[in-house]
């Protein structure tokens, strides 16, 4: 009689260990099929999303720092590029400064040249022209003497007087 009552007194109450432990047995069980069949696929679907996100990220890093990469060496091959080009408009500029001057020293010396080679030609006529008045006025005042003088002195004479006054008369000059 113990039993039953006792079980009846267990079951008013609400309690009934016997159902708790089926429970928690099938509870148990439930867990473990979840872990198996749910959990696993389920972390191993995270993991497989985790790995696929660590990798974007890799992928994006690599990227940012391939761009970056990428834009320091253009930005170096710009700056040389500025440089060449500024050492070129100088080498130019240099250049021209210096064909302008060689240009203007030639045509200084061109022109000194076609002075003096003037001036030895105004020379040289200045010569030929003193020479050509010198024989006239010699060759007249031979004439002139000889008409004045009528034959007293010999033409050789003359001539060599003649010759003589000319040329006191232009070194006085």
């Amino acid at each position: 009689m113990y039993g039953l009552t006792d079980n009846l007194i267990v079951q008013a109450s609400g309690f009934a260990f016997g159902d708790a432990i089926i429970q928690l047995f099938f509870f148990f069980i439930l867990l473990a099929l979840l872990r198996k069949f749910a959990w696993g696929p389920l972390l191993n679907m995270m993991k497989e999303r985790e790995d696929y996100i660590s990798g974007e990220i890799e992928t994006a890093e690599k990227s940012r720092e391939e761009a970056a990469r990428l834009q320091r060496e253009a930005s170096e091959e710009l700056k040389q590029t500025r440089q060449d080009a500024q050492k070129i408009i100088e080498d130019a500029r240099q250049t021209a400064t210096k064909q302008e001057k060689d240009i203007i020293a030639s045509a200084r010396n061109e022109s000194d040249r076609m002075k003096e080679s003037a001036r030895q030609e105004i020379e040289q006529e200045k010569e030929k022209a003193v020479q050509q008045l010198k024989d006239q006025v010699a060759s007249m005042s031979v004439m002139i003497a000889s008409k004045v003088i009528e034959k007293e002195l010999s033409e050789e004479d003359q001539k060599q007087l003649i010759e003589q006054y000319v040329n006191e008369q232009g070194e006085e000059r």
